[in-house]
Protein backbone atom coordinates (compact mmCIF):
# COMPACT_ATOMS: atom_id res chain seq x y z
CA UNK A 1 0.00 0.00 0.00
CA UNK A 2 1.27 3.48 -0.83
CA UNK A 3 1.41 5.94 2.04
CA UNK A 4 -1.57 7.98 0.84
CA UNK A 5 -3.70 4.84 0.34
CA UNK A 6 -2.63 3.58 3.74
CA UNK A 7 -3.34 6.95 5.33
CA UNK A 8 -6.83 6.97 3.83
CA UNK A 9 -7.46 3.43 5.05
CA UNK A 10 -6.64 4.38 8.67
CA UNK A 11 -8.37 7.76 8.45
CA UNK A 12 -11.63 6.00 7.48
CA UNK A 13 -11.42 4.13 10.79
CA UNK A 14 -10.77 7.38 12.67
CA UNK A 15 -13.82 8.84 10.91
CA UNK A 16 -15.95 5.92 12.14
CA UNK A 17 -14.92 6.95 15.66
CA UNK A 18 -15.94 10.53 14.89
CA UNK A 19 -19.40 9.32 13.79
CA UNK A 20 -19.65 7.32 17.01
CA UNK A 21 -18.86 10.48 19.02
CA UNK A 22 -21.57 12.33 17.10
CA UNK A 23 -24.13 9.64 17.94
CA UNK A 24 -23.23 10.12 21.61
CA UNK A 25 -23.84 13.89 21.32
CA UNK A 26 -20.14 14.72 21.41
CA UNK A 27 -18.20 16.91 19.01
CA UNK A 28 -17.42 14.43 16.21
CA UNK A 29 -13.68 13.90 16.34
CA UNK A 30 -12.10 10.47 16.12
CA UNK A 31 -8.57 9.13 16.49
CA UNK A 32 -6.61 5.90 16.25
CA UNK A 33 -3.00 5.07 17.02
CA UNK A 34 -1.13 2.58 14.84
CA UNK A 35 1.96 0.50 15.61
CA UNK A 36 3.26 -1.99 13.05
CA UNK A 37 0.04 -1.75 11.01
CA UNK A 38 -2.14 -2.57 14.02
CA UNK A 39 -4.46 -0.37 16.04
CA UNK A 40 -3.19 -0.05 19.60
CA UNK A 41 -5.40 2.85 20.67
CA UNK A 42 -8.76 4.32 19.70
CA UNK A 43 -10.61 7.38 20.82
CA UNK A 44 -13.49 9.70 20.12
CA UNK A 45 -14.41 12.91 21.86
CA UNK A 46 -16.02 12.07 25.18
CA UNK A 47 -15.68 15.25 27.25
CA UNK A 48 -19.42 15.66 27.75
CA UNK A 49 -20.17 12.05 28.63
CA UNK A 50 -17.17 11.70 30.92
CA UNK A 51 -17.46 15.19 32.43
CA UNK A 52 -13.78 15.51 31.62
CA UNK A 53 -12.34 18.44 29.65
CA UNK A 54 -9.32 16.30 28.72
CA UNK A 55 -11.35 13.45 27.19
CA UNK A 56 -10.46 14.38 23.63
CA UNK A 57 -10.21 11.68 20.96
CA UNK A 58 -6.41 11.95 20.81
CA UNK A 59 -5.92 11.76 24.57
CA UNK A 60 -8.15 8.70 24.87
CA UNK A 61 -6.30 6.95 22.03
CA UNK A 62 -2.95 7.74 23.69
CA UNK A 63 -4.15 6.46 27.06
CA UNK A 64 -5.41 3.20 25.57
CA UNK A 65 -2.20 2.70 23.59
CA UNK A 66 -0.03 3.32 26.65
CA UNK A 67 -1.98 0.68 28.55
CA UNK A 68 -1.77 -1.68 25.59
CA UNK A 69 2.03 -1.52 25.24
CA UNK A 70 2.67 -0.82 28.94
CA UNK A 71 4.66 2.33 28.21
CA UNK A 72 3.87 6.04 28.00
CA UNK A 73 6.47 6.44 25.26
CA UNK A 74 4.64 5.58 22.06
CA UNK A 75 7.65 5.46 19.74
CA UNK A 76 7.33 4.31 16.13
CA UNK A 77 3.59 5.01 16.08
CA UNK A 78 1.31 7.04 13.86
CA UNK A 79 -1.68 8.93 15.20
CA UNK A 80 -4.62 9.48 12.86
CA UNK A 81 -7.09 12.14 13.92
CA UNK A 82 -9.95 13.71 11.99
CA UNK A 83 -9.18 17.28 13.14
CA UNK A 84 -5.90 19.07 13.72
CA UNK A 85 -5.08 18.57 17.41
CA UNK A 86 -5.59 21.37 19.91
CA UNK A 87 -2.63 22.63 21.93
CA UNK A 88 -3.41 20.27 24.85
CA UNK A 89 -3.49 17.23 22.59
CA UNK A 90 -0.45 18.40 20.68
CA UNK A 91 1.47 18.62 23.95
CA UNK A 92 0.49 15.04 24.79
CA UNK A 93 1.50 13.91 21.30
CA UNK A 94 4.95 15.48 21.72
CA UNK A 95 5.36 14.08 25.24
CA UNK A 96 4.47 10.55 24.11
CA UNK A 97 7.08 10.66 21.33
CA UNK A 98 4.74 9.66 18.53
CA UNK A 99 6.68 9.48 15.29
CA UNK A 100 3.99 10.66 12.89
CA UNK A 101 0.76 12.66 13.07
CA UNK A 102 -1.82 12.46 10.29
CA UNK A 103 -4.91 14.64 10.43
CA UNK A 104 -7.86 15.32 8.19
CA UNK A 105 -9.32 18.78 8.66
CA UNK A 106 -7.15 21.72 9.65
CA UNK A 107 -8.25 24.85 11.41
CA UNK A 108 -9.82 27.18 8.88
CA UNK A 109 -8.63 30.17 10.88
CA UNK A 110 -5.06 28.80 10.96
CA UNK A 111 -3.53 32.20 10.19
CA UNK A 112 -5.05 33.59 13.37
CA UNK A 113 -4.09 30.58 15.50
CA UNK A 114 -1.90 31.84 18.38
CA UNK A 115 -0.33 28.40 18.76
CA UNK A 116 0.74 28.02 15.13
CA UNK A 117 4.35 29.08 15.73
CA UNK A 118 4.62 26.90 18.84
CA UNK A 119 3.20 23.98 16.84
CA UNK A 120 5.80 24.44 14.09
CA UNK A 121 8.73 24.89 16.50
CA UNK A 122 7.84 21.83 18.58
CA UNK A 123 7.22 19.79 15.45
CA UNK A 124 10.77 20.55 14.28
CA UNK A 125 12.40 20.14 17.70
CA UNK A 126 10.89 16.71 18.30
CA UNK A 127 11.12 15.64 14.64
CA UNK A 128 7.41 14.91 14.46
CA UNK A 129 6.39 14.06 10.92
CA UNK A 130 3.04 15.63 10.04
CA UNK A 131 0.74 14.81 7.15
CA UNK A 132 -2.33 16.99 6.87
CA UNK A 133 -5.50 17.15 4.79
CA UNK A 134 -6.00 13.39 4.46
CA UNK A 135 -9.69 12.97 3.57
CA UNK A 136 -10.14 16.64 4.44
CA UNK A 137 -13.57 17.05 2.80
CA UNK A 138 -15.07 14.13 4.76
CA UNK A 139 -13.40 15.17 8.02
CA UNK A 140 -14.60 18.76 7.62
CA UNK A 141 -18.12 17.80 6.55
CA UNK A 142 -18.94 15.86 9.72
CA UNK A 143 -17.96 18.87 11.85
CA UNK A 144 -19.76 21.40 9.65
CA UNK A 145 -22.96 19.33 9.69
CA UNK A 146 -22.73 18.72 13.44
CA UNK A 147 -22.52 22.42 14.28
CA UNK A 148 -25.14 23.34 11.68
CA UNK A 149 -27.56 20.91 13.34
CA UNK A 150 -26.70 22.26 16.81
CA UNK A 151 -27.69 25.77 15.73
CA UNK A 152 -31.14 24.73 14.48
Amino acid sequence: MKTNDEDEYWMKIALKNAYYAEKKGEIPIGAILILKKQIIGTGWNSSIGQNDPTAHAEILALREAGQHIKNYRLKNTTLYVTLQPCIMCFGAIIHSRIERLVFGAGYKKDKKCPFKNIFLELQKKYKLKVQKNIMEPQCSRILIDFFKNKRK
